[in-house]
């Protein structure tokens, strides 16, 4: 590095990062005000979370009110008797009696830290992230099943994981807020139509959760995150999706599918850092007052990404970063499925293992944490630029990004300017937002869209700048015979 480049990185201005950081709300504030309560449950390949979200009815804010996270592979070993239907990408087995034992008790755990009650709950959502050891999209469904009995087990009600059937079964104050009246619930979540036919990939759901996640926690910044827009979700695998900006409701144009943390992940275990076999990159624990050597981590991400792959899904295949897919129905619904792997199916994951090895060995822990900010970073700039190249994004798209190989560390700001040098929008940071808890975020959006609790004067549907699609959903409705 010359002179010359040393004085412009002493004035260069750092980009300005919308940052979502989950805000909180405390026990009296949620006593006095009309905040309607959701519980999401999570199981993922690397954490099991119970989150508690409230959203005020009147501001249609979006708040964290407690949360308990377990790791995944602390799920206990399959009993005798008990069928295995699944493993996490890591290999850990998973049984619908040893799942259901783990959701109880992080719900419970959470309550508990949130000093709520069941009955305080209003909904209660489940989702997974467990999608690389199953056989296909069909499949997830075990899972689901396996969170909703776990559900019931810690006391949760049938009535609180589905939605109501009338305004009347709605808990007070709250149907007063619900437009079941006006409208129906049609599966559109957010002003977007799930794609028809058979599911595309095992992970839809949770981007559609995400997706609709980041929309809400957008409202903390000043990031119209609204449609069109493309989300990403770094958790251990990639989801997220791409929407249009047709009205009343948006078509998911694009699906992403592939992995994501779990390429820090193997960096992270040839490290020596965290345990071999199912360590991941939040075991660093570390500390360490050296400064990371830049120059070197872009090469070690450089070397990184000539295993990594951006591409669009082939045809003739039914997984793709390990994630079971489906492209056949994708093409019968219109949308494009864009996947990130390593090697084939992971195959090459023990070569980013190699390299985490090397780095520990020639320089130090920040060194090793910066590569996998600049690994992330990267992955985001190749999926923007391969979708805006097949017409998938454009100057009016909003990018959104969760998920935890997606917002710690440096990665925010080196997204940022990495997509600038894409040349896609004139001012990259008013349409880039990063969101804390994404996925949870979105369980209450889900939570609120199945019941129409609607907050018509803060829209979360339709698109970027526009009004609420209250009125154009009627009309849409009506002339589809869903309304009288």
């Amino acid at each position: 590095m010359g002179f010359l480049d040393v004085i412009k990185g002493i004035f260069k201005k750092s980009p300005k990062i919308h940052y979502a950081k989950s805000q909180t709300v405390d026990l009296i504030e949620l006593k006095r005000n009309p905040y309607y309560i959701v519980a999401s449950v999570e199981l993922g390949n690397t954490t099991t979370k119970a989150i508690i979200t409230a959203t005020n009815m009147d501001t249609g804010k979006t708040y964290i009110v407690s949360k308990h996270v377990k790791m995944t592979r602390d799920v206990r070993k399959p009993k005798k008797g008990e069928e295995v239907f699944g493993k996490t990408l890591w290999g850990v087995e998973l049984t619908k009696e040893a799942v259901a034992e783990m959701v109880k008790e992080v719900l419970l755990k959470a309550l508990k830290e949130g000093n709520l009650t069941i009955d305080d709950l209003h909904f209660v959502v489940r989702s997974t992230g467990v999608t690389a050891g199953f056989a296909s999209p069909e499949e997830v469904g075990a899972m689901i099943i396996a969170l909703a009995d776990g559900c019931l087990k810690a006391g949760i009600p049938p009535s609180k994981m589905a939605p109501a059937m009338s305004k009347n079964q709605l808990p007070k104050p709250f149907d007063k807020y619900s437009m079941m009246d006006k409208i129906i619930f049609d599966g559109a979540v957010t002003g977007v139509l799930p794609p028809t036919g058979k599911e595309v990939v095992a992970n839809e759901m949770e981007g559609e959760l995400v997706t609709a996640g980041i929309k809400v926690g957008s409202k903390w910044t000043e990031v119209d995150f609204r449609n069109p827009c493309m989300s990403i979700d770094f958790g251990t695998t990639l989801a997220g999706r791409i929407t249009n900006d047709t009205l009343p409701y948006a078509k998911v144009i694009g699906n992403l599918c592939g992995l994501a943390g779990a390429i820090a992940d193997s960096i992270t275990r040839g490290s020596g850092l965290v345990n071999k076999e199912k360590g991941a990159a939040l075991d660093i624990t570390k500390k360490c007052n050296d400064k990371p050597n830049k120059e070197l981590a872009e090469e070690y991400a450089e070397k990184a990404h000539k295993y990594i792959i951006i591409d669009e899904v082939p045809s003739n295949v039914e997984r793709f970063g390990t994630v079971p897919v489906n492209p056949e129905a994708a093409k019968k619904a219109g949308t494009t499925l864009i996947g990130c792997d390593v090697g084939e199916n992971g195959s090459d994951l023990p070569k980013l293992e190699e390299i985490g090895k090397r780095i520990v060995e020639e320089c130090n822990v920040p060194t090793l944490l910066y590569t996998l900010d600049l690994v992330s970073a990267e992955i985001a700039k190749r999926l923007v630029e391969f979708v805006y190249k097949k017409g998938l994004v454009n100057e009016k798209t909003a990018i959104g990004i969760t998920g935890r190989a997606g917002i710690t560390g440096e990665k925010p700001k080196l997204i940022i300017e990495k997509l600038k040098g894409l040349d896609i929008w004139e001012n990259v940071e008013e349409n880039v937002v990063f969101v804390e808890d994404g996925l949870a975020l979105g369980a209450s959006v889900m939570a609120r869209c199945m019941n129409c609790l609607g907050t018509p004067n803060i829209p979360i549907g339709g698109n970027r700048g526009g009004g609420c699609i209250l009125g154009l959903r009627r009309k849409w409705q009506k002339d589809k015979g869903m309304l009288r």
